[in-house]
């Protein structure tokens, strides 16, 4: 057994994986004590195998009853974000019904490969496994400090890319133009403002009328995540319209709940789903017969902000201020939402070549009729 004797001590000392481990036993350096100073080190090297620190007194809890726990605190955490919350709790029902009752600090990097792989076995969408992954980071940055585990095993893992995980859809006007003349009611509202002012869902459906001052053009998005998510905004013509029609309707909120007076609406994606469904299949008799593919209309609600961040960088807003206006504090986070269209790059291509034209005047057509540029310097 690897113990020895350092200032009156015994002391343990091993290697797992290339890696030292020492730490004192707290037994008087005896020969009666030795036993018990081996029996320390053999317990401390068990630790460490089920990826515990141990110098760490680390509390063992299975990950299931963890899991309860940590949903609850994430309830309270995320209560300006319920859609945040009900991401988390989707993701915990395959990470609890995978790890069960496995001790939270015993879950190593082998273990969360295996997961993916299962998950991908499942045929499962590489954006879920991008949420399960970060879900399970938040966890084990709330483990740690409850002394559930010693470190964070999702660090280690290799994320699905944002090219991968991220599926964002630009609405072209055809589909604006069809999606809102059957849209009604909050539904409507919900999506014009999301279009007009590049907010997201939740923020629309949380505003409370006190935050929205006509008078002056502004909109005040007053809770977030981050500093940056606070923020005010101004309004556009079509959104001045629509919150005017929905103030002072004797509630604080711009989208009260129909079913609990006093509380915000809820989701809308239902509706949003159901209007989608009519507008993707005709009704043949009794039955619904679904349109050609190439004739659908499929996107999320949450694609009305990417199309307004395309809209404005296509205008050629600059990407601090689209980010500001997004409520973002990261450029690159900003990149993701703005998605060119095809026909926004042939009018710039066509532009750039007009300018070459009329930089290189008209040059003389050689006789092949093939065109004779000069050098392009980037």
């Amino acid at each position: 057994m690897a113990v020895r004797k350092k200032n009156g001590r015994w002391h343990w000392r091993f290697q797992v994986d290339g890696r030292t481990w020492c730490g004192s036993t707290a037994l008087k350096a005896t020969k009666q004590n030795k036993p018990g100073a081996q029996k320390k080190e053999t317990e401390a090297r068990e630790l460490v195998k089920e990826g515990r620190n141990p110098r760490q007194h680390l509390i063992v809890r299975p990950f299931n009853e963890a899991a309860v726990d940590f949903l609850k605190w994430a309830e309270g955490e995320y209560r300006d974000h319920p859609n945040s919350h009900r991401r988390l709790v989707t993701s915990f029902a395959s990470l609890s019904a995978f790890f069960l009752s496995t001790p939270v600090g015993a879950i190593t990097e082998g273990m969360l490969e295996d997961f993916k792989s299962g998950r991908r076995r499942n045929s499962i969408r590489e954006v879920t496994l991008r949420h399960d992954l970060y879900a399970l980071s938040k966890f084990f940055q709330y483990a740690i400090k409850q002394r559930w585990a010693a470190r964070n095993p999702v660090r280690g893992m290799e994320m699905p890319s944002d090219a991968d995980a991220i599926r964002i859809h630009v609405l072209t006007a055809t589909e604006e133009e069809t999606y809102f003349h059957q849209a009604t009611g909050d539904l409507h509202d919900l999506g014009r403002l999301i279009l007009n002012q590049g907010c997201r869902p939740e923020e629309v459906l949380r505003l409370r009328q006190v935050e929205v001052d006509l008078d002056n053009r502004r909109l005040k998005i007053a809770r977030g995540k981050t500093k940056a998510a606070r923020r005010t905004l101004t309004l556009t013509q079509e959104s001045m319209r629509i919150l005017a029609q929905r103030l002072n309707k004797g509630s604080e909120w711009v989208f009260p709940s129909p079913k609990m007076p006093g509380k915000p609406r809820g989701r809308l994606n239902g509706q949003h789903d159901t209007l989608l469904f009519r507008l993707n299949h005709v009704k043949v008799g009794d039955k619904w017969v679904e349109k050609p593919r190439e004739g659908q209309i499929q996107f999320v609600l949450y694609d009305l902000r990417h199309t307004f961040a395309t809209h404005l960088a296509e205008a050629g807003v600059d990407l601090a201020t689209l980010a500001a206006i997004l409520g973002h504090s990261s450029l690159r986070v900003v990149q993701r939402y703005v998605h060119v269209t095809q026909e926004h790059q042939r009018a710039e291509m066509l532009r750039y070549d007009a300018m070459l034209t009329a930089r290189t005047g008209n040059e003389k057509q050689p006789e092949n009729g093939r065109a004779s540029f000069g050098p392009v310097v980037m």
